[in-house]
């Protein structure tokens, strides 16, 4: 498998970490961006260099263009060209439809639609032919979900995004594809009371939350596998099985 450097948005918690992770053990450098936890991003990149070639750090806040700028400015002054792109930072909204306001809707736009779609734009001379671009999609952008409206609206749109740009990329030999993974054991999730963890694990066949690194091995697989194209690759366990 050619390796080289990755870029992962988010990469240094949750499942941009266990992607990191796994790509690192197969001998990707990496670049990580993260928006303000400075301490977590340094302890992440601690622990991948045992086995990264390169780990690159980035704070770059996905909810503006300051973000663009400064992952695309950075990749440029480094001249480092990437053999793949993990479109995974996002940031979700739970106000109630009826009090969410518009500047909050924009936001998670923003940052799950406009922020990766422009990135790309930026990043396209340094995508090496033949590369990837991979998007952290969501069951919530499939499934109808009673919370967090522009979280799933937004991710619907990233699932288009992903089937849409294959055709744009096609000109630079680029593939793209998502994962969209159901409930994942993040540290986010960890967090929700027993009771709403028991009634998501009761819809779901496998009885269980995935784990983190059972969705990176789903972004190893787009990434390898060189027929996956326009592919959104839903992993929820069998949710909403009855």
């Amino acid at each position: 498998m050619p390796t080289g450097y990755a870029l992962i948005t988010g990469g240094t918690k949750g499942i941009g970490l266990a992607v990191a992770r796994l790509w690192a053990s197969k001998g990707y450098s990496l670049v990580l961006t993260y928006g303000h936890d400075q301490e977590a991003a340094r302890s992440a990149a601690a622990e991948l260099a045992a086995h990264a070639p390169v780990v690159e750090l980035l704070e770059a806040d996905a909810t503006g263009t300051a973000g663009i700028d400064a992952i695309a400015d950075a990749l440029s002054e480094r001249d480092i060209t990437l053999r793949a792109v993990v479109m995974n930072a996002g940031i979700t909204c739970r106000t109630p439809f009826e009090e969410i306001t518009i500047e909050e809707w924009q936001q998670v736009f923003f940052a799950n639609v406009h922020f990766p779609t422009f990135l790309i734009q930026r990043l396209l001379p340094r995508i090496e032919r033949g590369g990837c671009v991979l998007f952290t999609g969501s069951l919530m952008g499939i499934e109808p979900h009673g919370m967090a409206l522009p979280y799933g609206v937004s991710k619907s749109a990233v699932h288009a995004l992903t089937r849409n740009l294959v055709k744009h990329l096609e000109p630079y030999g680029i593939r793209v594809n998502a994962v969209a993974p159901g409930f994942v054991d993040t540290e986010w999730q960890k967090t929700k009371p027993a009771e709403i963890r028991r009634s998501i694990e009761s819809k779901v066949a496998l009885h269980r939350f995935a784990l983190p690194e059972e969705i990176a091995e789903a972004f190893l697989f787009l990434l390898t596998n060189a027929y996956c194209n326009g592919e959104i690759l839903t992993l929820d366990g069998g949710y909403s099985f009855r």
